[in-house]
């Protein structure tokens, strides 16, 4: 490939650094914009049809209503007013965008250390008071103008994000309504109140060993009752709800996506098979060279070069970077699992120090300082392991040595999609499905490091402490690393870069003055991609949906999020990042199978938060199966087991044996296993095995039912909208009419043009016949005359 650069008068040094304007001539353009099969629109215009009747009414009475919400941007044509598009030819004179592949070239083998377009003078102001401006956060986007300036690639990621948001309205609605069913409804429930009532007289066992004493199942009672906000009947009906929310979503933003696709003439747009990286080509040189060196022990000539070229890399020779991939991504997981176990000792042994306290007040708050600390803890970590992993994901990519950009960015966004969720899940998952099922029971607990006990859940069960993990975790990451990082970090840079321009933070406002556009554009951030953004959306609608069965409340404040993080993002490309080049993409790519992956893993997480976390299971089973009178009256004590506390393991038993100054024969905890005095001891009882069975059978056809309801959600509503489909088939009626009409003026303006080339060689022959013969003459202009006529 070859370059044409031209160096204008505009050259500048800053600091040693020194600005080159490259400039692409036209027939550049036009070569790049033919093999890209760039859509440009032709003369020929046509009126699009309107709907009529009453929905014409009703169309017109919506757009009214939400006037106010649309930005001001100038509209440069009528709505109902469109042209033809159709593939650029060299023939047709029209703008396009140049391809910087070449450019990319140099920059990865050192020529320049820096490329980009620079930000135009008007467009940012208006995209700035229209767009990047908090004022306007109830407005739409003006998509389409942010895709002019910015490319298509980043227009598709706002029309996204801003469809993402206003979908997450509905859900919070709902979520809400969830939310204040629970607060309605706790006082009135029966296993709350009963857990509440100080007649009952519940002795439990202790919480852990020796330093614990017995304690009353009362004092659980606004664990219990904060429990039901979030573990009702209504639960289930959100988790349906939600799922079903994933396939619509899904299916409008494809609907969404095909629309912007006719709009932005990308129809028939295909990905081209992207230009070698030039870490790849440098790669397979040197393989080259060495083996030609070592074969035949001469140079390599520059035409050798270029024949060499063509090989690949083989599998043999990335085997080595994928053996080192795979073990560090399975360390890195390792690291996390590590981490949470870590975790895990913290509660345990924090918690036997604060119930060893002599302070009544610790003591009683013990749980709930547990919780919360081990919670932000975990948060901390999540953030820091963020960083690194995606710094390690980038290194394991590299090491790949990919061919293709878009080959790199799909294995990058992999490796740290992967890194990242199990980073911000496993607390999550282990607190929703591990914790307190590993614990054993009284006499015969399970230890770690045989002196740390297994964790309990509360009574009111671990869904309470789920919803905090989640809470914590999902609004932390939001608030310091979604807003906080993406304020500072930009600002930050730039400051250092500043700094070491030695030009002196004190001067400026007159180092404003005196920078031309290219100078100030390059203490500007370098953009890095959408991969950063895409990720922290996705992870953010994985705590939307994954466990949305233990956190109602989480689309509320996604949505919230989501409100600041469109006009923050928006405000960072236009005045904190340099101008990215304009990319083509007609879809999200991988991005769309991750969410696709994430709505389906989410159908099945919440069947078992629903089934195993909380206790939706057990009190149907009680209600429906074990209760006399088909109430919940006696659920909490149908739960409980019985211990005799002279079972207790030598060393393991409470060093106070009094309760309220009487001794304790017998205590309860939460179980379902046989008495003491049964035949069969503390062995696990038949009510359980039907509990199990319920919750598996529970589980199936939860999954099967939501499944197949998306699937009728996909199969109801078509890919692409019925109005764009009869665009398009109309479109290609009108540009055959249009080619045939050009085709005909062409033939027949060919066909006069015969006709007068004829009569004029006819006529010039003539005159030569009368000055040859006289006698001849005669009868020869009579036949030429009416032949001439016949004609």
């Amino acid at each position: 490939q070859y370059l044409y650069f031209y160096l204008s008068n505009e050259c500048e040094y800053i600091s040693g650094v020194s600005f080159v304007k490259i400039h692409a001539p036209w027939n550049i353009l036009c070569r790049e914009a033919e093999l890209m099969k760039l859509k440009m629109p032709t003369k020929k215009v046509y009126e699009v049809k309107q709907l009529r009747g009453v929905v014409e009414k009703i169309s017109s009475l919506v757009s009214k209503v939400v006037e106010p919400l649309h930005p001001q941007v100038e509209e440069h044509q009528p709505k109902n007013i469109k042209h033809l598009s159709h593939t650029f030819s060299r023939e047709k004179q029209h703008l396009v965008c140049f391809l910087s592949t070449g450019i990319t070239s140099l920059l990865g083998h050192g020529v320049y250390t820096a490329a980009y377009p620079l930000h135009d003078v008007s467009s940012p102001r208006l995209l700035y008071e229209e767009w990047a401006n908090y004022g306007v956060f109830y407005k739409y986007q003006p998509i389409g103008l942010v895709r002019k300036y910015f490319g298509e690639k980043i227009g598709l990621y706002f029309a996204w994000l801003g469809l993402y948001t206003q979908m997450l309205i509905p859900a919070s609605l709902v979520g809400v309504i969830v939310f204040l069913y629970g607060c309605a409804t706790v006082n009135d429930n029966i296993p709350s109140m009963e857990i509440c009532n100080t007649m009952n007289n519940i002795t439990m066992c202790p919480l852990c060993d020796r330093v614990c004493s017995y304690w009353e199942l009362s004092s659980a009672c606004a664990t219990a009752r904060a429990s039901h906000l979030f573990d009702n009947p209504a639960t289930v009906f959100f988790s349906i709800f939600m799922a079903l929310w994933a396939a619509m979503f899904m299916e409008h933003w494809k609907r969404r996506q095909m629309r912007l696709n006719y709009e932005w003439d990308l129809t028939g747009f295909e990905d081209e098979e992207d230009h070698p990286r030039a870490e790849y080509e440098l790669r397979v040189m040197q393989k080259s060279t060495s083996k030609d060196q070592k074969a035949q022990h001469k140079v390599i000539t520059w035409q050798a070069l270029k024949t060499l070229c063509i090989k690949k890399l083989t599998c043999q020779d990335r085997l080595p970077a994928y053996m080192t991939n795979l073990v560090m991504m399975l360390l890195m997981i390792g690291v996390t699992f590590a981490i949470v176990f870590g975790v895990i000792l913290y509660r345990i042994s924090t918690k036997a120090a604060l119930y060893m306290s002599a302070n009544p007040v610790t003591r009683s708050n013990a749980q709930l300082t547990v919780k919360t600390t081990a919670a932000i803890i975990n948060l901390v970590v999540i953030l820091i392991l963020d960083e690194v992993y995606g710094a390690v994901a980038r290194w394991l990519t590299v090491l790949e040595v990919p061919k293709t950009d878009k080959s790199f960015e799909e294995r990058l966004i992999f490796k740290t999609f992967i890194l990242k969720f199990v980073n911000a899940f496993t607390p999550i998952i282990y607190i929703a499905f591990f914790r307190g099922r590993l614990v054993g029971r009284p006499g015969s607990y399970l230890y770690v490091f045989e002196s740390y006990r297994m964790e309990e859940c509360a009574h009111g069960g671990c869904l309470m402490e789920l919803c905090i993990q989640l809470s914590i975790t999902m609004l932390g990451k939001q608030l310091i690393q979604n807003n906080l990082f993406e304020i500072g970090v930009p600002k930050l840079k730039k400051l250092i870069r500043y700094i070491r321009s030695k030009q002196g933070a004190f001067q400026e406002e007159e180092r404003q003055k005196k920078l031309q556009r290219y100078e100030t554009d390059h203490f500007l951030e370098p953009f890095a991609g959408l991969t950063p953004e895409y990720m922290e959306m996705i992870i953010q609608f994985g705590f939307v949906t994954l466990f949305v069965a233990s956190f109602p409340l989480a689309p509320l404040f996604a949505l919230l999020n989501n409100i600041i993080e469109i006009r923050l993002d928006a405000k960072k490309f236009v005045t904190e990042l340099r101008r990215p080049v304009a990319a083509r993409a007609k879809d999200i790519g991988i991005w769309y199978n991750l969410l696709r992956g994430v709505a389906n893993v989410a159908v099945i997480i919440n069947a078992f938060v629903i089934s195993f976390t909380s206790d939706f299971i057990p009190r149907m089973v009680y209600q429906y199966m074990y209760s006399p009178d088909g109430s919940m009256h006696g659920f909490v004590n149908n739960t409980l087991s019985y211990f005799n506390v002279s079972h207790f393991q030598q060393g393991k038993e409470p060093m106070d044996p009094l309760y309220l100054g009487h001794p304790v024969q017998m205590c309860r905890y939460k179980d379902y296993r046989d008495p003491p005095w049964s035949t069969t001891p503390y062995e696990i009882s038949k009510e359980f095995w039907a509990v199990l069975a319920v919750r598996l059978a529970f589980v199936i056809v939860f999954q099967n039912v939501v499944m197949l309801m998306s699937d009728i959600v996909d199969w109801l509503i078509p890919d692409i909208p019925k109005d764009i489909s009869l665009q398009i088939h109309k479109e290609k009626i009108l540009l055959v009419d249009l080619f045939l009409k050009e085709e005909q003026g062409k033939a027949g303006n060919l066909e006069r043009r015969s006709c007068v080339e004829g009569k004029e060689n006819w006529s010039s022959s003539n005159n030569n016949n009368k000055h040859s013969s006289s006698t001849a003459a005669q009868p020869r202009s009579g036949l030429h005359t009416n032949s001439t006529n016949s004609l």
